[in-house]
């Protein structure tokens, strides 16, 4: 991935990106899976070529993080999948067995976050939470309906917020979770870290041959990928939650490394401190591990694909979907 703060052009297969006269980046399109631009950067219509020829997506973001459009090359030829995408989406209890796997991985993933923390640092007092989240996952199986389910990952998502808040051992502040706007640092973070596994998740069902914006779980709504926002569910907690919280526990960022915009009151990045946060976040989203399930190395940034492909599976054979259980 390639996150631009600068002008770019592509020339002989390469995206080169540049602040006045001085080269930023250059890099072989091969090597590239999507482009993010973040504030007002240019780029060349030579640029665009490229990007399309090598089925590259580029996404046009603000400051803050908020998706502003994309630019993708002319949809995929997998028009079977999405044939029997939403043939599913018209089998109630497809949704409902989709929909309780995505809640549960959220929730476990959750926990399994708090639980390697605590490990660490026994002294954080987030029984109750654990408990109380362990008896809500207990739920999400007897769960009749994506309504129920609706309220059961809100209960969690609460619960699970108390907890992380408890976890963070840096100078940066958190109220509890804020969105829409992010009033403060460690929120800022969170909000852009899920627009960024948001995104890249988008584009990697579009180039599959999903139909990004018909989900499951998240009710259709115009403009929304809601089978994006199904997705990364299972991700929020070991991508998302845990990346910030190193950043914030290990004194990465500090208050004078954000700003805030007078108009909306949201929170984000100075442009150098956001430079940053991008080598973070690829140093994260690319760590090895061994996958729990096939005892191979992995990536976070491979988990994806691997869910996606395995959610091809479900939708075209009707086998269960599970999440992936992350020792985040």
């Amino acid at each position: 991935m390639v996150n631009t703060i600068g002008s770019q052009h592509a020339t002989g297969n390469r995206l080169i990106v540049q602040k006045d006269d001085a080269v930023l980046l250059d890099v072989q399109c091969h090597k590239i899976d999507a482009v993010l631009i973040f504030g007002n950067v240019q780029f060349t219509t030579q640029a665009v070529h490229e990007l399309f020829e090598h089925d590259i997506e580029m996404a046009i973001l603000s400051r803050t993080g908020r998706l502003k459009g994309q630019l993708t090359s002319p949809a995929t030829k997998n028009i079977f999948l999405r044939l029997e995408q939403f043939r599913k989406y018209e089998d109630e209890a497809f949704k409902l067995a989709i929909s309780r796997a995505i809640v549960a991985g959220k929730i476990g993933n959750g926990l399994n976050l708090i639980r390697r923390f605590t490990y660490n640092q026994p002294e954080t007092d987030v029984g109750s939470e654990v408990e109380s989240l362990a008896n809500t996952l207990k739920t999400v199986e007897a769960a009749d309906g994506i309504e129920q389910l609706l309220g059961i990952e809100g209960t969690a998502a609460r619960i699970y917020f108390s907890a992380f808040g408890k976890m963070l051992r840096g100078d940066l502040t958190f109220p509890g979770r804020r969105k829409r706007p992010a009033t403060d640092p460690v929120n800022g973070m969170l909000s852009l870290t899920y627009t960024m596994v948001f995104n890249e998740i988008a584009s990697l069902l579009d180039g599959l041959g999903f139909d990004p914006y018909l989900g499951f779980f998240h009710s259709v709504d115009y403009g929304r990928a809601s089978l994006a926002a199904d997705l990364m569910e299972e991700f929020r907690a070991p991508v998302a939650d845990r990346l910030v919280l190193n950043l914030v526990n290990n004194r990465v960022f500090s208050e004078d490394d954000f700003q805030i915009n007078p108009r909306g009151g949201a929170t984000y990045f100075r442009r150098e401190a956001m430079k940053r946060y991008f080598a973070e976040y690829e140093k994260h989203i690319n760590r090895e591990f061994t996958h729990p399930v096939r005892s191979e190395q992995t990536t976070l940034r491979k988990c994806f694909r691997i869910q996606a492909e395995n959610l091809a599976a479900a939708i075209k054979t009707g086998e269960p979907y599970r999440a992936v259980a992350l020792e985040a």
